[in-house]
């Protein structure tokens, strides 16, 4: 899986191009480098490895980046791939369609598993964890709301309405520091993928009206 990965990743072009970290092997240099850029990852906890996620670890895993760091490749952290798209500021549009060049890039070289149809349910895009199945789609900002922070009881209130998590910006089970979140959509089944952003976008929305007020 990693050597498939690498070398369709090598051949990615523009603004995409980049260059594939395996984790075996890692020089103390380069690992110290993609920590400071908090982008390594790190091995599953006690769930994942009950679950036969981490086996021979890290063999078969590695981190790809471009060179302006807004476009990542995670290759076998948990899932078998996730792709990441990101920057500073608020421009959602540039995110969003970098993210769709590169998966439609990656797609052309490497197909991805695709189930259209069980009983009555679309499964949509095959993955390990599967609270990704279906769009597979996680939309998240971080975003400082010191007075919501304070009235958790609101903040929940608004995640709940547009169908959002709240967590810390170190990953799941992780509290918020200084009142910075990690804001994303819940839903990855039954939308679409635009559908799935949009309801982050709307909830941002709401929760920034919401701090200005209070």
């Amino acid at each position: 899986m990693e050597q498939k990965v690498s070398s369709t990743l090598s051949g990615l072009e523009g603004e995409l191009k980049g260059t594939f970290y395996p984790l075996t092997g890692m020089s103390k240099d380069t690992q110290q480098k993609l920590i400071d850029d908090h982008f390594l990852f790190k091995e599953g906890d006690r769930f994942l490895q009950a679950a036969n996620a981490c086996r021979f670890w890290p063999t078969g895993r590695g981190i790809y980046h471009n060179d302006a760091k807004t476009f990542l490749v995670w290759c076998n952290e948990e899932d078998h791939l996730r792709i990441i798209s990101m920057q500073m500021g608020g421009d959602l549009g540039a995110v969003f369609r970098r993210l769709v060049t590169g998966v439609n890039d990656i797609e052309k070289r490497l197909p991805f598993s695709h189930h259209d149809r069980f009983f009555f349910f679309r499964l949509g895009f095959l993955t390990f964890c599967p609270t990704n199945l279906g769009t597979t789609v996680r939309a998240s900002v971080h975003i400082k709301v010191p007075k919501l922070a304070a009235n958790k009881a609101k903040l929940e209130e608004v995640a709940s309405k547009y169908n959002l998590q709240v967590r810390g910006t170190r990953g799941e089970h992780t509290e918020a520091e200084g009142g910075i979140y990690d804001i994303s959509n819940k839903r990855r089944m039954g939308l679409t993928e635009f559908d799935a952003v949009k309801e982050m976008y709307d909830g941002i929305q709401e929760l920034i009206k919401i701090e200005k007020e209070l």
